[in-house]
């Protein structure tokens, strides 16, 4: 398989080099790291072309770096069903910065990339519909960053009072600060069963 890999990574820095600014064979796939203003003409290259024939969009996935300066990846994974070969096409962005929408290439990135922007809040431009898929309509932030507060910003409870859902900034108890660390089974006057095995 890594000959196979090899061939088509020759060949697409052959062919298109200048869209691709490296490429590496890693855990039994090809690579690929490209930019934000190559992406969509190297999809539909590695889709139209018959030594490629990526023609099965598998996802696209983000992840965050907050260190960096260009702070997420992009991460797009396409199947070849010709070749039984899998690539992976990466690129950088910083925050705040749109990445071009791929969904004229694969119409299938459309929810993929609504999850994207809802989680980690990278825009896609030209993008049909820009809308949040997994979190409600008016929740603060996107919750895959690194940065985004485990507890979040609001809580939502039912009141009993108003008859209807309310949402309140999150306040913290005291005791949710404060832990001890303990397990709740120590301490006890009793042996639980299987602990007279530890001895």
């Amino acid at each position: 398989m890594s000959e196979v890999l090899e061939q088509l990574s020759t060949y697409i820095r052959e062919a298109r080099g200048n869209l691709v600014s490296a490429a590496e064979i890693a855990y039994g796939e090809l690579n690929l790291t490209t930019d934000r203003d190559n992406i969509v003409e190297l999809l539909t290259f590695l889709r139209d072309d018959p030594q490629g024939g990526f023609v099965s969009f598998i996802d696209v996935s983000g992840v965050d770096w907050p260190q960096r300066p260009e702070r997420f990846d992009v991460v797009y994974h396409l199947l070849s069903p010709k070749r039984n070969v899998r690539l992976r096409v990466k690129l950088s962005v910083a925050e705040d910065v749109s990445v071009p929408s791929v969904t004229g290439v694969y119409k299938g990135a459309d929810w993929f990339e609504r999850e994207i922007w809802d989680l980690y809040g990278v825009p896609f431009s030209g993008h049909p519909d820009m809308r949040r898929i997994v979190t409600d309509y008016g929740f603060q932030g996107h919750p895959l960053r690194k940065d985004f507060p485990v507890t979040g910003f609001v809580e939502v409870r039912y009141d009993d009072q108003l008859k209807r859902v309310v949402y309140e900034p999150v306040e913290l108890r005291q005791e949710f600060r404060n832990f001890d660390f303990t397990s709740p089974w120590e301490g006890t006057d009793y042996v639980l069963p299987g602990d007279e095995k530890a001895q």
